[in-house]
C-alpha cells in the first residue's frame, strides 16, 4: 500500500482521509491547525507540522485546498511540495482550480521526474463520506493507472479524461450543468411556493419524472428543512463558476446561463454575508422574507 501525504482536511478532505485509511492506506496529513484534525489523528492519521515533513516520507500526495492561490502556495516555494516531495511521486490535486494551473503543475512536476495528476471531484460532503465521489483525471495514462486502487477509495465513478488539465475542464463541465440545474430547483420551489403548492408533493411528483435531478432529490430537501449547511460552499462555487467564465470567455464561448447564476450568488455573498452557507442557500435569491415550508 503506498505511502500517502494527504493536505487539506476539510469539509471533504476528512472524509477522504477516513476511507483511504479504511481501506489500509497509511496516511500523513498536514493541515495548518491541528485542533481541526484531532479525531481524524486520533483514528489513525500521522500529523505534520510542515508541508515538507507531510510530503518527504510519501510515495503519493493528494491535495485538497480552497482556492487556485491555495494550489499555488502548497506546491511552489522552498517550502512546498515540487521541492520536498521525492523523484517519483505521485502528485494528485483533488481541488477544482485553473486547468492552466494544473498544467503548469503537471510542467513542473516531469521536470522532477514527478506524476502530477488533476483530480477533482463531484458529489459534495456526502459523496466524500460514503466513498462514492465522481473523479476526473487529466495527466498521464500510466500514472492514473498506477493511482487508481487510491481513487478506488473515494470514489465510484472514476475517468480518465485526458492531459493535464483535462479532468478540470471536466469539472468546469460539471459545475456550468450544476448551476443551471440547482437554479432551476430553486425556481420551481419559488413557483410553487407562490402558488400555495404544498411543496414536498410538487416534488414526490415532478422528482421521479424528466426533472428529476441530483440536485432536486439532494438539495431540495435541505432547503425544505431550512439547512443550508455547507455541504459545498457558496465561496467556492463562486470560485468555480468564475473559473468556468473566464475560461470560456478565453475561446470566445458564450454561457449566458452560466453568468446569471454566478450573478446570483455574488449578490448573496457580497451584499447578504452568505458566502460560508452550502449552495442550496441560492434559495435565498428568490425568498427570503419567510422559511421554505
Amino acid at each position: 500500500m503506498k505511502r500517502i501525504g494527504f493536505i487539506g482536511v476539510g469539509v471533504m478532505g476528512k472524509s477522504m482521509v477516513r476511507n483511504l485509511m479504511k481501506n489500509g492506506y497509511p496516511v500523513s496529513i498536514y493541515t495548518r491547525t491541528r485542533s481541526k484534525a484531532v479525531d481524524v489523528i486520533e483514528e489513525g492519521a500521522i500529523w505534520y507540522d510542515s508541508i515538507a515533513q507531510c510530503v518527504r516520507n510519501s510515495e503519493v500526495v493528494i491535495t485538497i485546498v480552497g482556492y487556485p492561490k491555495d494550489v499555488e502556495e502548497i506546491y511552489f516555494g522552498e517550502k512546498g511540495i515540487l521541492a520536498n516531495a521525492v523523484s517519483g511521486t505521485y502528485l494528485i490535486d483533488m481541488t477544482t482550480t485553473s486547468p492552466k494551473l494544473s498544467k503548469h503543475i503537471y510542467d513542473a512536476a516531469a521536470k522532477k521526474n514527478m506524476f502530477a495528476l488533476d483530480a477533482p471531484v463531484s458529489g459534495g460532503d456526502t459523496g466524500a463520506r460514503n466513498a462514492t465521489l465522481s473523479i476526473m483525471v487529466g495527466g498521464d495514462r500510466e500514472a492514473f493507472d498506477a493511482c487508481y486502487p487510491i481513487f478506488q477509495a473515494m470514489g465510484t465513478n472514476i475517468i480518465y479524461e485526458g492531459p493535464a488539465g483535462f479532468g478540470q475542464h471536466t469539472k468546469m463541465a460539471n459545475q456550468i450543468a450544476i448551476a443551471g440545474a440547482l437554479s432551476g430547483v430553486c425556481e420551481a420551489l419559488a413557483y410553487g411556493k407562490k402558488f400555495g403548492l404544498n411543496l414536498q408533493t410538487m416534488l414526490d411528483s415532478i422528482s421521479a419524472g424528466a426533472a428529476g435531478s441530483w440536485q432536486m432529490n439532494n438539495l431540495a430537501p435541505r432547503i425544505l428543512k431550512e439547512d443550508f449547511a455547507p455541504g459545498f460552499y457558496i465561496k467556492h462555487f463562486i470560485k468555480d463558476m468564475t473559473i468556468a467564465v473566464e475560461e470560456a470567455e478565453g475561446v470566445n464561448l458564450k454561457l449566458a446561463i452560466l453568468k446569471d447564476v454566478l450573478k446570483m450568488y455574488k449578490e448573496l455573498a457580497d451584499n447578504k454575508g452568505l458566502e460560508d452557507l452550502g449552495t442550496q442557500a441560492l434559495i435565498k435569491y428568490y425568498d427570503d422574507s419567510q422559511p421554505f415550508v
